[in-house]
């Protein structure tokens, strides 16, 4: 368990969680893990239930007297443990960019970007896009305001998911400036600020280029379905 966490949510809670990693447990297994009171550890299993991190997924009923709740921790308790995400695209640019050249390595993070905006739908108006847009950016964990501009629309982040990939690696931002300009069917301009803390920001111009993916894909379907 990392430190932080344990000044996040306190030692005992993070323990808790450590062992509902584990084989699902009851509240007296836990008890006894923790040595602490069952009351005690049914006052944490209540509060990270409420925050959504704890979910009771079944009952015990072989326990030589009252059947007795089964805990679990939910995926998003599961996503509060470090994960190697970032440091395996950092690897994976690296390589790329190694093997096959930079230009390869941005070819490829427009691909993942283009991929994951067609599989978002994306209503007919211009600015509805622009806030699906802004919704699929904070699905991956950015912070974003959207503004309207004279030239079209801003989408300002607060932070940016992946930061500790963008300061070495500035390209993955092809990723996400890709993903904006996939679901608004527009063109965009990535003007993010990677000094200190990095933030995201990309500038849509107010005018379409071309239809959504979305939008694309029903074109398609039409097309090819039987008269």
């Amino acid at each position: 368990m990392t430190n932080w966490l344990e000044r996040l949510i306190g030692e005992t809670q993070a323990r808790l969680l450590s062992l509902l990693r584990r084989p699902p447990q009851t509240i007296t297994g836990l008890s006894a893990a923790l040595g602490v009171t069952d009351n005690a550890v049914r006052t944490h299993i209540s509060a990270l239930g409420r925050d959504g991190i704890v979910e009771q997924i079944g009952i015990q009923r072989d326990t030589g007297g009252k059947p007795a709740r089964v805990y679990a921790l939910t995926e998003e308790g599961e996503e509060l443990f470090p994960k190697a995400y970032s440091l395996v695209l950092a690897a994976l640019v690296d390589q790329i960019t190694r093997t096959d050249g930079l230009e390869h390595a941005i070819d490829l993070l427009r691909g993942v970007g283009e991929h994951l905006g067609s599989g978002v739908e994306a209503p007919a108006d211009f600015s509805g896009r622009v806030s699906v847009a802004a919704a699929a950016l904070r699905s991956l964990g950015g912070d974003i305001d959207v503004q309207r501009t004279n030239e079209g629309w801003r989408l300002q982040g607060y932070g940016c998911p992946l930061a500790s990939v963008t300061g070495k690696h500035p390209q993955v931002c092809e990723l996400a400036r890709t993903l904006v300009e996939e679901i608004t069917g527009s063109t965009v301009a990535e003007c993010c600020d990677r000094a200190g803390r990095p933030r995201c920001a990309f500038q849509i111009t107010a005018k379409p280029s071309r239809a959504p993916a979305s939008e694309r894909r029903k074109r398609t379907s039409s097309r090819g379905a039987p008269a």
